[in-house]
């Protein structure tokens, strides 16, 4: 082979062929492998030693320029992701992401500062297997990051375990062990002369991180915090345009609840001005507020209904009120709302709401407001009651009296209230078990028979101790035992009531008054206490209370001393007590024992008394037909010492 040939063959185009195809640097050395082999002189091989050289400086500054090229745009391509993403944990995830790429490390973390703590803590990784690593926090000062957060400066270690230029600590090591990491890269993440974290890449072999890496890190820190500063404004932006939203929404919500209250309160208002009742203000609430209402009085007596909803338990109804009193605001209990109807101390009664929705702050007030008007439509409704109770009952006392004065002005008074004296009418009277009680008690009563009296168009007046009712009608027994009903249930106890009439003229009412109230009398006489009779009903005991002139009063005389005359003459000369003893031995069921026991006596006292009885009466006086007049005798002797 010629000179000519072999100078071709290892000429320096060769390397411009090389670096033309982006050889590798290794190919390089065969041009110069070659010539060496062909035998070419010494200056020639110096020459392609030289083109060598040239050509591999070319090489690494192309392949330098091809990185910084590759890592400006991956710079962009980070830029523009970021710019692209609105949430906090994206952006950071991103960041994480994009410096391992472009570092080509094997693994990249971000830790972020905590004020509150005055640590640092791991927020994202990628390519990390340890969760020890993964919940690392670091102190202030420790480990290659703690010195970087605190610094502000850039640090790097080519082998992290040897490296003392740094605090270790038995956790970190012990997580970047378990890792496997070896060179690792911190560079801060800066606002400003803020450092708010660290972003590092890592590889799991020892080797060093080159400037043109910590230069590239560096600048991607930088975009970095400014992305993150970004995502924390815009969640920050989005959290308080939340707020806003939300404000803006309970405002108008309140201002539709106030309007809605306004617009109630107007509509209550009108209906107190314009004479309506409880009825309408419960038809109103529900109207504003949805659901179904309930309207009770003070005793839990129903005043109105509203809808589907059914009365409460007593004791929940009593437990609801008080606790709204209490409070002063209205009360739930399971799906119902109790607002307490009251008028200073004294308790009116309770609204019972079950809404279809939940309520409100001010739809409670609407219910309260609510509560407020019944109570005012109550307390009226009373007043007006009383006035006209009051001239009702100025009547019915002027027609008991006695003597009976200006009939024909009785008669006029009587019709203005729509009662008509010349049609029957029975009177009630009743007794001392119903208004014994404190001053408030004996008014509700009075008021009570003042309403139920009205209803019926008739009369009623308090009297001597004694509750009077004029009612129109035939039936004075029925009429007693429905006033001794309904009342009971008005006081909580037993009411006793007695009767008498009909009667047809004002000028017979007085007396008509005097029998009813015997025959009150002789109900509790006769241990009727809590029933309502009248004096037709009390059949033989009419003859002593009714006006049946003298026959009948002696007859009763003539009764009492046919059949116990001897015992009661006996007890009177000799002050013995053998008429107590005969009630006591009947009130017992014949027992001597317990007559004795109730007597304070021993058995033979009485035994010794009873046959005293027997000696005064005959033997016969203990036969049924002879006990039940003596025991009957006994009765009306006790009714006419009491009526005395």
């Amino acid at each position: 082979m010629g000179l000519s040939t072999m100078s071709t063959m290892s000429s320096p185009v060769e390397f411009l062929e090389l670096l033309a195809r982006e050889a590798a640097a290794v190919e390089f050395e065969g041009p110069l492998v070659a010539a060496r082999a062909a035998g070419l002189p010494p200056e020639r091989l110096a020459e392609l030693e030289q083109a060598r050289s040239v050509a591999l400086r070319v090489r690494a500054l192309l392949e330098r320029r091809r990185r910084r090229e590759s890592e400006l745009s991956g710079l962009y391509d980070t830029v523009s992701d970021l710019a692209g993403l609105r949430d906090l944990d994206d952006v950071l995830r991103a960041i994480v992401h994009r410096a391992r790429h472009l570092l080509g490390a094997d693994v990249a973390y971000m830790t972020l500062n905590d004020d509150e703590r005055g640590d640092t803590y791991m927020r994202v990784t990628d390519g990390s297997v340890s969760a020890r690593f993964q919940r690392l926090r670091l102190p202030m000062g420790a480990g290659l990051g703690g010195l970087v957060a605190q610094s502000g400066a850039p640090y790097v270690t080519a082998n992290y375990g040897e490296d003392a230029r740094f605090h270790h600590t038995g956790e970190i090591d012990a997580g970047v062990g378990e890792e496997g990491l070896v060179a690792i890269l911190g560079v801060p993440l800066r606002l400003g002369s803020t450092s708010i974290g660290v972003l590092y890449a890592a590889n799991r072999s020892a080797r060093p991180f080159v400037r043109e890496e910590v230069a590239l890190l560096v600048s991607l820190a930088a975009h970095a915090a400014v992305a993150i500063d970004t995502a924390r404004l815009l969640t920050e932006t989005r959290s308080a345009l939340a707020e806003l939203s939300a404000a803006n929404t309970t405002i108008r919500a309140h201002s539709s609840s106030v309007e809605r209250a306004a617009a109630a309160h107007d509509r209550m208002t009108a209906l107190v001005l314009r004479g309506g009742g409880v009825e309408d203000v419960a038809a109103a609430v529900t109207e504003v507020l949805g659901g179904a209402l309930l309207a009770l009085d003070a005793e839990g007596r129903l005043l109105a209904r509203v809808g589907e909803i059914e009365e409460p338990d007593r004791a929940d109804i009593v437990e609801a009120v008080a606790a709204s009193r209490t409070e002063g605001r209205s009360v739930r209990r399971g799906p119902l709302w109790y607002a307490a109807v009251v008028a200073g101390a004294e308790n009116l009664g309770a609204l019972v709401l079950r809404p279809d929705d939940e309520l409100v702050d001010a739809d409670q007030r609407i219910l309260e407001r609510a509560a407020l008007v019944t109570a005012l439509l109550l307390l009226f409704r009373r007043t007006v009651a009383e006035a006209e109770g009051r001239v009702r009952g100025e009547l019915l006392d002027d027609l008991i009296a006695r003597p009976l004065r200006d009939t024909d002005a009785l008669r006029s008074r009587a019709r203005r209230l729509g009662v008509d004296l010349d049609a029957p009418h029975v009177l009630v009277a009743v007794g001392d078990d119903a208004i014994a009680a404190t001053g408030s008690a004996r008014q509700r009563v009075l008021s009570w028979a003042t309403t139920y009296a009205s209803a019926r168009g008739g009369l009623a007046a308090a009297r001597d101790g004694r509750v009077v009712l004029m009612l129109p009608g035939l039936d004075a027994g029925g009429s007693a035992r429905a006033v001794a009903r309904d009342l009971s249930r008005v006081t909580g106890r037993p009411v006793t009531a007695g009767a008498s009439g009909p009667s047809n003229t004002p000028a017979a009412l007085a007396g008509t008054f005097q029998e009813a109230d015997r025959c009150l009398t002789a109900l509790g006489a006769l241990g009727r206490a809590g029933q309502g009779a009248s004096t037709v009903e009390l059949g033989f005991v009419g003859l002593l209370l009714g006006t049946v002139g003298d026959r009948g009063e002696k007859d009763v005389t003539e009764f009492l001393s046919a059949t116990v005359g001897p015992v009661l003459d006996y007890d009177a000369r000799r002050g013995t007590a053998l008429v107590k003893t005969l009630e006591a031995y009947f009130g017992v069921g014949g027992s001597l024992a317990r007559a004795a026991e109730q007597l304070h006596v021993h058995v033979n006292t009485v035994t010794q008394r009873l046959e005293r009885v027997g000696q005064l009466l005959g033997v016969d006086w203990q036969r049924p037909e002879r006990a039940l007049e003596v025991q009957l005798a006994l009765r009306l002797h006790r009714l006419r010492a009491s009526a005395g």
